[in-house]
């Protein structure tokens, strides 16, 4: 018995180090794709999505109550750590070094950026809309830029992956919504599926619409050759766990806020004070 527990504790003190190395890495992943100002940035997206809800399910209410509730939910410490709680765990097997060596690179870096600044100018209405008949403009005209674009989006399952995510989001919002019986809101479970997959379509073309005219502004700066030299970093075994895994941690996010935004609609809709 003595000789197991000391071998034991041989392999604890030996992989402890292993662990942190791990983890050092998997933060400076983190810190080199930006994730802590994304979240900054999906925020603000929230907030403004937040007086949507109000004007859509309570207009003419004032809403100072209803925006403390929402800014409450959109908190960046809690929505950070899901996020990278959730990328670590889908990331763990994954050979970060190629990541790393890619996404600190000068390329990699002003790759983040361009996503980054795009996501924050995308804020202002008026921005989205110039990107999206830009974007118009070249797949009539059929610019070869767009069809790489096409391509990355294409090969990355841009599409799919965020259609699927955000019918997500609404079934835990609808769950949310239904918590309390005296909002008046009492569709069944099989309603709230059955009038969520009603929305595929809709959602399946503003997404299309957005991932494209988004990229199309994001990545205007960059010549073929470096945003070929990106999708084919995408393509490696440790790309799609990095795909895979931004996907996930912000799924398991918006979920969250998701079914949270709906708990508090319910109750602001059946009058109680938030």
């Amino acid at each position: 018995m003595h000789s197991i527990k000391m071998s034991f504790c041989a392999l604890l003190v030996t992989c402890l180090p292993c662990a942190g190395f791990a983890q050092g890495q998997m933060n400076a992943l983190f810190e080199a794709l930006k994730i802590g100002p994304l979240i900054e940035v999906m925020r603000d997206e929230g907030l403004g999505y937040g007086d949507d809800l109000a004007a859509d399910l309570f207009p003419g209410r004032g809403l100072d109550g209803w925006r403390k509730s929402v800014s409450a939910i959109y908190d960046l410490d809690r929505m950070d750590q899901i996020v990278t709680s959730t990328m670590s765990e889908v990331l763990a097997d994954t050979d970060l070094d190629p990541l790393l060596t890619f996404f600190n690179s000068d390329l990699g870096q002003e790759i983040v950026l361009l996503e980054l600044n795009a996501r924050i100018a995308f804020l202002d209405n008026a921005v989205e809309e110039a990107a999206k008949a830009q974007m118009q403009s070249m797949a009539e005209a059929e610019d070869p830029r767009f069809d790489l674009i096409e391509t990355f989006t294409l090969e990355n399952d841009l599409i799919e992956t965020n259609v699927v995510g955000a019918m997500n989001a609404n079934y835990a919002f609808y769950l949310g919504l239904a918590s309390d019986p005296a909002a008046g809101f009492d569709l069944s479970e099989e309603d709230m599926l059955t009038d969520v997959w009603s929305q595929e379509p809709d959602i399946r073309q503003s997404t299309i619409e957005w991932v494209y005219s988004y990229l199309t502004m994001a990545y205007q700066p960059l010549s073929d050759a470096e945003l070929t030299q990106y999708l084919d970093l995408t393509l490696t075994e440790e790309g799609r766990d990095l795909t895979r895994a931004l996907f996930e941690g912000f799924d398991d996010m918006f979920v969250g806020i998701s079914q949270a935004l709906g708990v508090a609609a319910s109750q602001f809709m059946a009058g109680q004070d938030l």
